[in-house]
């Protein structure tokens, strides 16, 4: 079962924000990103910057 854990911003990296998860016994994950332009109005852009496990902590 997929569960998100945590959705943040990031204090080093303004405008950035963070999801982390998890997957029960198997892999937890991270992904970072930031909000575009609307290319809709109303509908939120999303620009993924990074997704991947926690290895990926060492950089937005």
């Amino acid at each position: 079962m997929l569960s998100v854990r945590l959705v943040k911003s990031l204090q080093r990296a303004p405008g950035v924000y963070e999801l982390t998860w998890s997957m029960g016994t198997g892999p937890a994950g991270r992904a970072t990103w930031e909000y575009g332009p609307a290319c809709r109005p109303g509908t939120p852009h999303i620009i993924w910057r990074r997704i991947g496990g926690h290895d990926i902590l060492t950089g937005p």
